[in-house]
């Protein structure tokens, strides 16, 4: 049985077919792991998202911010007009809600003792570690399936707290973990996260670093897979006990999946146009 995680899809429902033939996936015998972002920008959200929710257990999928902002602005009366022309399909699919509803009940966080790895969308602030992580991602996970979740969609966006405390509550709370698990690319050395710059680390300003370049960060050792970063320039960071898998695909790069369950981490990549493979 092999286990691999793929990086951002963004709707790109074909190159995560041809990607799924390189692997040679069995659903009777492979597990999958998404680090969110299946919709927005590519050529068929739709597909993607039936796909991804038809493998069942075979797949297990955390959110990433796009794919939030599919949740909350399908409950605006205006999302005909505010959601990107790639997602109109889902709006007036006929499975437009069951779809809805599945990737409402997607994890923030994942975690596996059995492998020794975790998968987050976009990174971890440095007071968690993963056992943590997994705390607070629950409380988030709770309240988009509690009946009222539409007011807490409604609450969710927004750069600020940008920092953890432990004794947060209510929203402020619940957007600080949404923000650093979904958003977060850099951090200052303090650990405040910032949220507005997006590029590379060789131009980041001064004062920023990667999250998980932080000294001190409690998920240091801690083997762990993400997305959300296609302009991070590679995929493996061994010394920091981290790769980073959204390698473009929605930009017309490539799609890659990371192999898990083996000794080292393999990495499988197709071109978003034509099939290429990094071992």
């Amino acid at each position: 049985m092999a286990t691999y995680a793929i990086g951002d899809i963004h709707g790109a429902h074909e190159p995560l077919t041809r990607l799924l033939e390189r692997i040679a996936f069995e659903p009777r015998r492979d597990s999958l792991w998404f680090v969110g972002d299946l919709v927005n920008r590519g050529p068929d959200s739709l597909a993607t998202l039936r796909f991804v929710r038809s493998l069942g257990d075979s797949a297990i999928t955390v959110l990433g911010n796009h794919d939030l902002s599919l949740l909350s602005l399908c409950q605006q009366p205006d999302a005909e007009d505010r959601l990107h022309p790639s997602l109109q399909p889902i709006l007036h699919a006929p499975d437009r809600e069951p779809l809805l509803e599945w990737l409402r009940h997607r994890p923030l966080f994942h975690h596996e003792a059995r492998l020794g790895w975790s998968m987050v969308h976009a990174g971890l602030l440095p007071a968690w570690d993963a056992a943590r992580a997994g705390e607070l991602a629950r409380e988030v996970e709770a309240a988009l399936r509690e009946p009222d979740y539409k007011a807490f969609l409604a609450n969710l966006f927004g750069n600020e707290p940008d920092a953890w405390q432990d004794d947060l509550r209510g929203y402020d709370r619940l957007r600080v973990i949404v923000n650093a698990m979904t958003r977060m690319r850099f951090c200052r050395e303090d650990g405040r996260m910032d949220l507005g710059y997006k590029k590379t680390i060789a131009e980041a300003p001064a004062g920023l670093m990667p999250w998980f370049q932080l000294p001190q960060r409690a998920s240091a050792g801690q083997r762990v897979v993400f997305g959300h970063w296609s302009a991070l320039g590679q995929v493996a960071w061994p010394e920091y006990d981290v790769w980073g898998i959204d390698t473009g695909c929605a930009w017309g790069k490539k799609l890659t999946a990371l192999r898990l369950d083996t000794p080292a981490p393999e990495i499988i990549q197709v071109d978003c146009g034509r099939e290429s493979t990094t071992r």
